[in-house]
C-alpha cells in the first residue's frame, strides 16, 4: 500500500502536541510495515531525522503553510497535483486537515474544536478559515479519528457527526519520561531553580492555555506561604499573548517565575521529572499530553476540570476549575504541604497511565488505514 502523509507539522525543536502525534504514529507506521510505501509531504526542507525508513520518500511540496490562505493553496492545490503524479492509495493526515480537491481515501484526526468554544482567541483570518472549512472537512473525510471521548462528543455536538462513526485514538507518553531518582532530582532543581522545588508548566503559550491565571495563583501561593518554590514555563509564546507579560509584569515574585521557552527533547524529562507538581490549568484541551507525560514520570498532576482533562487524569490529579485563581493556589498549597498526597497522586497516576499508550494509538490509525484501502 502506498501511503500519504501530511507532515508538514514535523518541525525540528518544535514538536508540540500535534508534532509529537505525528511523530510517534508515523515512526511505528513505518516500522511496522516496512512493504508499505510511505510519501511523507513537508511544506519546507525537512530534518532527516524524520525519514524513519527506507520505505519512506519524503517530498517537499510549496508553498510553505502557515497561513490559512497558504493552507487553502497547500492542501487543495500543490496536494491534489502530488497525488495525481504518485498516486497513493490512502491519504493520512494527522493535523486536522485535508484536502477537498482530491479524491484519494482519506483518513484525518481532528483533536479539538476549540476554536467553537474560543472563537476569540484565534485570529479573525484563521476564525473564518475554521469555521469555513472544518465542516467541509468532516464531510469530505472517508475516517475521522480523535484523541479522547471528549473530543469525540464535542464534535458530535457541534457538527452533527455520529461519533459511532469516529474512532477515539488517544495519545501516549514515551519511555524518556520516567521517575528520577532523588539525586538526579536535586542535579536539576540546582541546574534550573536555584536548587529550590518548583511547579511546572509544559506547553505552548497562547490564549487557551491559561497561563496569566497560573502566574497569579502562583503569587498568590507565595504570599500565603511564603514557600521557597519556583514556577518554571516550559514552551514557546505562540499567539495573542500580550496578556501573559502583562500578568508577568504585575506579580509581587517575579523572581521565582522562569520561563525556559521551548525545552529540548533531551532536557524535557529530566526538567518534568524533578517537579514539585505539573501545574497544567489550560482551559480547553482535545487530550491534555503532558497530563500523561508527568504521570508516567512518577510526578503529582495539577488540571483543570474542563474538557478532556478529567479523562485523562481520571482520579490521578486534583482537578481545579481553570477560572479560579483561588482554586489553583489553594491546590499548590495542598501538594506543596503534604507529601502524603503527592505520593497518592503518584501512585494513581502509575495505574492511569498505563491505560494509554503509542502503540494502542497507532493501532486505531493503522486500522482506520487499512479499512479505506479494503
Amino acid at each position: 500500500m502506498r501511503v500519504a502523509v501530511n507532515t508538514r507539522i514535523l518541525l525540528r525543536d518544535r514538536l508540540e502536541g500535534v508534532g509529537w502525534f505525528t511523530y510517534e504514529v508515523c515512526r511505528r507506521l513505518v516500522e511496522r510495515h516496512p512493504g508499505w510505501e510511505f510519501l511523507f509531504l513537508f511544506d519546507r526542507p525537512y530534518d532527516p531525522a524524520f525519514v524513519f525508513g527506507s520505505n519512506v520518500r519524503p517530498l517537499v511540496i510549496a508553498p510553505p503553510a502557515r497561513h490559512p490562505v497558504l493552507w487553502y493553496l497547500w492542501f487543495n492545490v500543490s496536494l491534489p497535483l502530488i497525488f495525481a503524479r504518485e498516486r497513493p492509495d490512502v491519504f493520512f493526515s494527522p493535523d486536522g486537515h485535508c484536502s477537498l480537491r482530491s479524491h484519494v481515501p482519506t483518513a484525518m484526526v481532528l483533536h479539538d474544536i476549540a476554536h467553537q468554544h474560543f472563537p476569540g482567541q484565534v485570529t479573525p483570518a484563521v476564525r473564518f478559515f475554521y469555521n469555513r472549512y472544518i465542516p467541509r472537512y468532516l464531510s469530505r473525510a472517508e475516517s475521522l479519528i480523535t484523541v479522547s471521548d471528549y473530543s469525540r462528543r464535542d464534535i458530535e455536538k457541534h457538527y452533527g457527526i455520529d461519533k459511532a462513526n469516529i474512532a477515539v485514538c488517544g495519545n501516549g507518553a514515551r519511555p524518556q519520561f520516567r521517575p528520577l531518582e532523588e539525586r538526579e532530582k536535586q542535579a536539576v532543581r540546582k541546574q534550573y531553580a536555584g536548587d529550590q522545588p518548583y511547579f511546572f508548566y509544559l506547553g505552548s503559550i497562547n490564549p487557551r492555555k491559561n497561563v496569566p491565571r497560573l502566574l497569579q495563583a502562583f503569587d498568590r501561593f507565595k504570599l500565603a506561604t511564603g514557600a521557597p518554590v519556583k514556577l518554571l514555563i516550559g514552551g514557546r509564546f505562540g499567539w495573542l499573548t500580550g496578556a501573559v507579560k502583562a500578568t508577568y509584569e504585575d506579580t509581587v515574585h517575579q523572581d521565582d517565575i522562569l520561563f525556559l521557552d521551548y525545552i529540548p527533547e533531551a532536557e524535557l524529562p529530566r526538567i518534568l521529572g524533578a517537579a514539585l507538581a505539573l501545574t497544567y490549568v489550560s482551559l480547553f484541551e482535545g487530550f491534555g499530553l503532558p497530563v500523561l507525560e508527568a504521570m508516567q514520570a512518577g510526578v503529582p498532576v495539577i488540571t483543570s476540570n474542563t474538557s478532556s482533562l478529567p479523562e485523562v487524569a481520571g482520579e490521578a490529579a486534583l482537578l481545579v476549575n481553570p477560572t479560579d485563581i483561588n482554586a489553583i493556589a489553594e491546590a499548590m498549597k495542598r501538594v506543596y504541604a503534604q507529601p502524603g498526597l503527592r505520593g497518592q497522586l503518584i501512585h494513581a497516576g502509575n495505574r492511569q497511565h498505563s491505560q494509554f499508550s503509542w502503540e494502542k494509538t497507532t493501532d486505531v490509525v493503522e486500522k482506520e488505514l487499512e479499512g479505506l484501502k479494503s
